[in-house]
């Protein structure tokens, strides 16, 4: 991480144009050139692990099981069939290489050993060592991986198949599929589960429904139509709401998983796609890809506190293990985005192959992974 020196020294020597392994230009944006709107400042919530389900992904409660592991950003470009490699101390990319057919997500296993690249049309998985940041062997054949998640105990791996509407469970050792839950709606494709884990909510992009799916009957349990195009789903951290991104309703819902009823809905930007929640656990980020623009969501007011401007196509993406980033991948720009999580400025944009999707960075604070571009419990 760089450190608040090096952000100070950088700003002082004006726009600088660093040059990468690949030959690309960094841009490094000065601080008179950032979008500066007032820093955010809300009172602390109370720090109660009883009542947060995020209690141990706070800064420093790193697993033992990633002692020693740099700290990388992996790319996905799903229209290069290939992944980035970023050094986020120098924002460099430092590694490329080629995988399956149309990567869409960088996804760390439940035991934080293993990053997988999701091949979705390739049907493979690309094993990453986060110990290298290269590739761990041969692709794993896996049919129609969009998308992966993994269960709180981690006895099962569950692929998002979005072309054929369903959900597998499979053995995360051998891959072998053990269950496979059926979807009667087109677009599956995100995910969040219960505090619990009893259930998850996915969201059917391209039908407008959201799904419930009991976890240990393998069997869906529950629908709701919220017109548009719901994508991602991320829970409270009082785990008792669902905030569901919606793109094409410019905002974001707010589900209550139990009754499966829509409370609330938030205004956010066009495009509304993405949702992170910050380092402490007071906030959400939601990103707007139509927009060009993040906004911030209070879960205490459960209101939009402020709209970062980033400008191209912000998606998805990731918060730094100490809550001070925001690392976006830039979807129709070839590029990523990094975003001072303080004041919402702009910090750079760093040249990436084409299509740049569910980017992660790892190692992250936490236990254990539950998929997607990194949801740590």
């Amino acid at each position: 991480m760089r450190t608040r020196v090096l952000v100070a020294v950088l700003a002082l020597m004006g726009p600088a144009v660093l040059v990468s392994c690949r030959g690309d230009s960094i841009t490094r944006l000065p601080t008179t050139a950032r979008h500066k709107p007032t820093p955010i400042a809300e009172p602390a919530r109370p720090d109660d692990p009883r009542t947060d389900i995020y209690a141990a992904t706070a800064p420093g409660m790193f697993s033992p099981a990633v002692k020693d592991v740099p700290t990388r950003v992996y790319v996905p470009n799903s229209e290069s069939n290939s992944v980035d490699v970023i050094d986020p101390a120098t924002f460099k990319v430092v590694d490329h290489f080629d995988v399956g057919h149309q990567p869409q997500h960088v996804t760390p296993s439940w035991d934080l050993r293993m990053l997988y690249a999701d091949n979705d049309l390739g049907d493979t998985l690309t094993p990453i060592d986060p110990r290298t940041g290269t590739r761990a062997g041969p692709d794993l054949p896996v049919l129609d991986p969009y998308n992966l998640y993994f269960t709180l105990d981690g006895t099962r791996a569950i692929v998002v198949a979005e072309r054929f509407r369903r959900l597998e469970f499979r053995d995360p050792k051998t891959w072998q599929v053990v269950g496979t839950v059926p979807i009667p709606h087109r677009g599956v494709d995100h995910m969040d589960f219960s505090a619990d884990g009893r259930y998850v909510i996915a969201s059917c992009e391209f039908s407008g429904w959201i799904v419930k799916v009991d976890v240990a009957s393998m069997q869906m349990v529950g629908e709701l139509d919220v017109k548009g195009q719901p994508i991602d789903v991320k829970l409270s951290p009082d785990g008792k709401i669902f905030y569901v991104a919606n793109q094409s309703r410019d905002g974001v819902s707010l589900i209550d998983g139990e009754t499966m009823k829509e409370l609330e809905f938030v205004h956010t930007g066009k495009g509304a796609h993405g949702l992170y929640v910050s380092r402490d656990g007071r906030f959400l980020y939601v990103t707007n890809r139509g927009e060009g623009t993040v906004s911030v969501i209070s879960f205490a007011t459960k209101k939009v506190i402020a709209d970062w401007k980033t400008g191209g196509s912000p998606d998805m993406g990731g918060v730094t293990s100490d809550g001070k980033q925001l690392w976006l991948s830039g979807r129709y720009n070839a590029e990523v985005y990094v975003i001072d999580t303080h004041d919402g400025s702009l910090l750079a944009k760093i040249p990436v192959g084409r299509g740049p999707h569910g980017l992660s960075i790892f190692p992250q604070p936490g236990r254990y992974s539950l998929g997607h571009t990194g949801i740590f419990r």
